[in-house]
């Protein structure tokens, strides 16, 4: 099977990039197939734009940068958002990635009064990298918040099935060195549940 994995952050040595990287690697161990979308790298432009809107209200067909990372999510059989936690939310360039790429008439569509939710095959693996403490983010309730906004007011509007949705914290070395181990088994388990379903 095929993972996605989208990573957004401009520094390749970040703690993110490691991440990302320990889950390919836990993939590949597990004898899955995977691709790397760095958006940073990639130059992805994650501006709503004129474009964009026509393609909203279905006047046009989306551009030609929006379909490519369609047809990149197409072709996968889960999805893994690799972030790190900026201002408690998913930093501006994947969120400009969701805006443009989950768009309407693809990720879902309005259909007599009511929306139709399009990618009810895409299973979701959300890992956020904050450098802040759990107790922080207990305190002022920022990862139900997280949760609320990304888990539930993007993925079940189009329907994807949002399997992993982890904070990884830190604040010391020890703990970073946790979070490689914890997207590594990830990478490794990530398909156990199709693999479950196929044996039964």
């Amino acid at each position: 099977m095929n993972a996605l994995i989208v990573v957004a952050h401009p520094d390749p040595q970040s703690l993110t990039h490691a991440v990302a990287a320990q889950l390919a690697d836990g993939l590949s161990q597990s004898g899955h197939a995977f691709e790397i979308a760095d958006l940073a790298a990639e130059g992805f432009d994650p501006r709503f734009n004129h474009d964009d809107v026509a393609g909203f209200y279905l006047r046009a067909a989306a551009p030609e940068d929006v379909r490519a990372e369609q047809a990149r999510i197409d072709r996968a059989d889960a999805l893994a958002l690799v972030f790190p936690v900026y201002w408690w939310s998913m930093p501006g360039l994947l969120k400009g990635w969701i805006d443009r790429v989950f768009a309407n008439g693809w990720a879902y569509e309005e259909k007599d009064g009511r929306v139709v939710k399009k990618l009810q095959r895409l299973r979701v693996h959300l890992l956020g990298v904050g450098g802040a403490g759990a107790g922080t983010y207990v305190k002022h309730g920022y990862g139900a918040a997280m949760k609320t906004q990304i888990d539930h007011g993007i993925f079940d509007y189009c329907g994807a099935r949002v399997l992993t949705s982890e904070l990884l914290l830190h604040t010391n070395p020890d703990e970073a060195a946790a979070h490689l181990h914890t997207a590594f088994a990830l990478g490794r388990g990530l398909f156990a549940e199709a693999a479950q379903g196929e044996a039964a």
